[in-house]
């Protein structure tokens, strides 16, 4: 009898299940909804296209003729309104029902709205799609003035698209530097300094109290909590995601600031999956639930949930993941989970050079690396093979360090 598989989701973990139900289950019925318009697209580089530094066409990753190809069924522009884990059914917007054996959601999430007067004004974006990218770029051309709310990774995207579309730009941030549950202040000034150098102005201590609008309902200012004003022609805002859950609300899965899954991408739901940024899945390296949301890490959630949709535990999710900013003179990359650990080594060895690594229990749980990226695979290394770094803590900080360095101390 044909198994049939839902996927509800075709961003990066959707695809690539998709990708590999098809490729080891060649006769299952493939179903993949999303309510986009459009099929995958390369979510790392639509904020290159925003920026101005590249066309439409490399972003897309998938056209419509690679699922048919694969003979899945793409449905775009479909809003699914209900689950029904007991007939194991899910129904659409238009009415249809599909029935499924196993079912994937990767709905991901949606950009977290600021709770302040006219946030929702003509002028103020959010960067998530590549639809909201369009929007960026077009309203950004003819911008003379930008504010920039968010001070994490998604935050600096938008201070970058300022810079490099030569706005000037005030970045908003509430504590005193930015992603400042990462970065000590060395590291951390780098990356103000760049962000100077590009006409944007890190403003510390700040945030927004409200938005001023004109006659026709276009922002024109940002005021913030200590009733400063700032001329805004262009709001950027990235304060985090808001996971689609709407779906699960009326049946029994077991949910924590996301769905919970196991190390096999499986909630608690019967036949039901998840993959993507909304999981809060078991890292079986941290020993933990942890989530993440990296591309990388939700491409392979995406894969390891279409192995187990075909075969029960027939493979675990063990990932180090990366996320890397090319917007400066100088790499940034942050891995694994640098905010976590009840320690870190920390070290600048020049201007535009500085190191961080977390450690949890005497071992490698994420770090950050600006400058200079080359020690990232030993690290990584570490972190994966769960090796106990002890004593041997300020090894990390070598300048040309690898994963053999610390084997050689231990040797000792």
């Amino acid at each position: 009898m044909t198994e049939s598989y839902v996927i509800i989701g075709d961003g990066i973990a959707g695809s690539s299940a998709a990708e590999t139900l098809r490729e080891e289950a060649p006769e299952a019925d493939v179903t993949v909804i999303t309510e986009e318009g459009e099929a995958l697209y390369n979510r790392i580089l639509i904020k290159e296209f925003a920026k101005g530094k590249l066309p439409e066409a490399p972003i897309s990753i998938h056209d419509e003729s690679w699922y048919d190809d694969r003979d899945i069924d793409l449905q775009l522009d479909t809003v699914v309104t209900d689950i029904d884990p007991a007939a194991h059914t899910v129904s659409t917007h238009e009415g249809e029902t599909i029935e499924y054996d196993k079912l994937l959601i990767a709905t991901g999430g949606t950009p977290t709205q600021l709770p302040v007067e006219n946030a929702d004004a003509d002028g103020i974006h959010h960067f998530w799609t590549f639809q909201d990218a369009r929007g960026i770029r077009e309203h950004i051309e003819g911008a003379d003035s930008a504010t920039i709310v968010g001070a994490g990774l998604l935050g600096i995207d938008l201070a970058a698209i300022c810079g490099a579309q030569e706005v000037e730009a005030n970045y908003l941030m509430r504590g005193e530097s930015w992603w400042r549950y990462a970065l000590e202040p060395e590291g951390a000034e780098i990356m103000h300094d760049a962000m100077r150098e590009r006409g944007v102005t890190p403003v510390f201590g700040s945030g927004v109290d409200r938005f001023e609008t004109d006659d026709d309902g276009h922002v024109v200012s940002t005021v913030d909590p200590n009733g400063e004003v700032f001329d805004s022609e262009f709001v950027g805002i990235a304060i985090g995601l808001d996971f689609n859950l709407e779906l699960l609300q009326d049946f029994e899965i077991e949910t924590d600031d996301g769905v919970v899954v196991d190390k096999y991408m499986r909630t608690s739901a019967d036949d039901i999956f998840a993959a993507g940024d909304l999981t809060r899945y078991y890292d079986t390296i941290l020993g933990e639930y942890a989530q993440n949301g990296s591309w990388g890490s939700a491409k392979e959630q995406g894969t390891i949930a279409a192995k187990n949709m075909i075969e029960p535990e027939s493979d675990a999710f063990r990932w180090v993941s990366s996320y890397s900013i090319t917007h400066f003179d100088f790499p940034f990359l942050s891995f694994g989970h640098p905010t976590l650990g009840e320690e870190a080594v920390s070290k600048k060895y020049s201007d535009t050079e500085w190191r961080r690594i977390a450690i949890k229990d005497g071992k490698v749980v994420g770090g950050v690396l600006i400058g200079d990226l080359a020690p990232q695979s030993g690290l990584k290394q570490l972190m994966r093979e769960e090796t106990y770094v002890g004593d041997q803590k300020e090894v990390l900080l070598n300048e040309e360090f690898s994963a053999d360095d610390i084997a050689a101390t231990q040797q000792q």
